[in-house]
């Protein structure tokens, strides 16, 4: 299947004005400036509250939430081929979150 085109392309190229392009530089730059000039003069100020702040930091871990022991002994059981998945807990867990979605309690 031969594919045409309707439209001719210029078997030459057509040349690039330096000067057009110098001038389109220019006009970029002047509106950047223009627009920093503009936000710094507007004199905007900004108050973060004391609660955003505080959701901003990362909570630290306790180590009550992660067992260190536990994750190391399914690391090296993975690594040594011997990890065995149970499919009926997985399904369990999926079941039991997708019901708790599906039914919110009320606290």
């Amino acid at each position: 299947m031969k594919i045409t085109s309707h439209t001719e392309i210029p078997s030459t190229p057509t040349p690039v004005n330096s000067a057009t392009t110098a001038n389109a530089q220019k006009a970029s730059q002047g509106a950047a400036g223009a627009a920093q000039s503009s936000a710094t003069s507007a004199g905007v100020s900004v108050s973060v509250s004391t609660l955003s702040r505080a959701l901003e930091q990362p909570e630290p871990t306790t180590s009550s939430e992660i067992d260190t022991a536990k994750v190391n002994a399914m690391k090296t059981a993975i690594q040594n081929g011997t990890f065995k998945v149970n499919p009926e807990a997985i399904a369990d867990k999926l079941l039991s979150n997708a019901q708790e979605m599906l039914n919110p309690t009320s606290d």
